[in-house]
């Protein structure tokens, strides 16, 4: 894992999430290897809400969930640094995990214009009612992002198949075709 200062290099700011799909994080590997950028994973924790927000202090939240939420938030980011030094075995990409507070949307892109990211990276919703349901009561980060800040966005589609608790696909050697 890299230092949050990346000696002049613009990087790409990826929004995380527990339980994502590790297509979403490979492609911004991917991606972040071929532009020699550094990656700033984003976790945005919505149970605590921004108080105060200076780039150049820590940032202040306070938690709807008191007592609880430190533990919580503990768990999840070992969790996501776990998963994220496992898919950066090689060591080719400089990477830091920020903890944001708040709107998704806005925490990504108050982070993104704070680091001067070249690019947002996202990965599409996974399919399920309980994805629409958020989404309808909470609106889009995507959509929000691509109206309301300037930075080119990536969406990252979730593979047909493959998707998480699906069937993995193997490689056929004979012609080169993607098989269940």
């Amino acid at each position: 894992m890299a230092p949050d200062s990346f000696s002049g290099r613009v990087p790409l700011v990826l929004g995380v999430l527990p339980g994502q799909h590790p297509h979403v994080l490979q492609t911004a590997l991917d991606l972040a290897l071929h532009l020699a950028a550094p990656l700033v994973c984003a976790y945005v924790d919505e149970a605590s809400y921004l108080v105060e927000w200076d780039p150049a202090k820590e940032t202040h939240r306070v938690s709807l969930h008191p007592g609880k939420v430190d533990a919580d938030i503990m768990a999840v980011q070992n969790e996501l640094r776990s998963r994220i030094n496992e898919a950066t075995a090689a060591g080719a990409v400089d990477w830091t995990l920020r903890t944001l507070a708040g709107d998704p949307a806005h925490a990504i892109s108050r982070l993104a214009e704070d680091v001067q990211a070249s690019m947002i990276i996202l990965g599409c919703p996974e399919p399920g009612l309980g994805h629409r349901i958020s989404e309808a009561l909470n609106g889009s980060v995507a959509t929000w992002l691509s109206r309301h800040q300037s930075r080119p966005l990536l969406l990252v589609p979730l593979p047909k198949h493959g998707r998480h608790g699906s069937e993995q696909r193997t490689e056929d050697d004979t012609d080169g075709r993607i098989r269940p």
